[in-house]
C-alpha cells in the first residue's frame, strides 16, 4: 500500500515549486526594502569614529570607552552586528550613551548619512545646537 501517492504527482511538484519561488521572491523583496529605508536618529545621538579593540573596550574619537551591557551595534543595513566581528575597523558612527556614560546604541553610517552636516560630536555641541527630528538635521544657534 502506497501512502504518499500525491508526492510523486507532477501537479503537486509544480505547485510546491511555485510556492517556494513565491516565498523566495517575497523574502528577497523584504530584505531590499530594509536597505532603502531611511533611519531616524534620536536627538541624543552624537557622531564619532569607533574602533572596537577588545569587546567591550572600544576607542571612540581617540579615547578609551566601554560598551554598555546590552549595547546594540547596527550596521549600515540596520542589521545587528556583533562587536567582535568589527575589531580593528575604524567606523564612522552615530552613538548614544547610557546613564553611566557607557556606549549604548551605535549606528554605522551609510555614505548618505555621513554627508549630513553639521552633526554634533560632543554633548556640549548637542545642547547648544537645534535638532530638527523630521529632517534629521542640526543647525547652530
Amino acid at each position: 500500500m502506497q501512502r504518499c501517492a500525491a508526492l510523486g504527482h507532477p501537479l503537486y511538484n509544480r505547485v510546491l515549486a511555485g510556492a517556494a519561488l513565491c516565498l523566495a521572491l517575497l523574502l528577497a523583496g523584504n530584505s531590499r526594502a530594509q536597505d532603502v529605508a531611511p533611519r531616524n536618529f534620536p536627538a541624543t545621538a552624537l557622531r564619532g569614529e569607533l574602533v572596537v579593540t577588545n569587546p567591550p573596550q572600544v576607542i571612540l574619537n581617540g579615547r578609551a570607552w566601554r560598551l554598555a551591557p546590552g549595547a546594540r551595534i547596527r550596521g549600515s543595513n540596520n542589521l545587528l552586528l556583533l562587536s567582535g566581528t568589527l575589531a580593528g575597523q575604524p567606523l564612522l558612527v552615530h552613538y548614544t550613551l547610557d546613564s553611566l556614560g557607557q556606549i549604548l546604541d551605535v549606528w554605522v553610517l551609510t555614505p548618505a548619512e555621513a554627508a549630513r552636516r553639521p552633526w554634533p560630536t560632543t554633548t556640549e555641541q548637542a545642547q547648544s545646537w537645534i535638532f530638527n527630528p523630521a529632517a534629521q538635521q542640526w543647525s547652530r544657534r
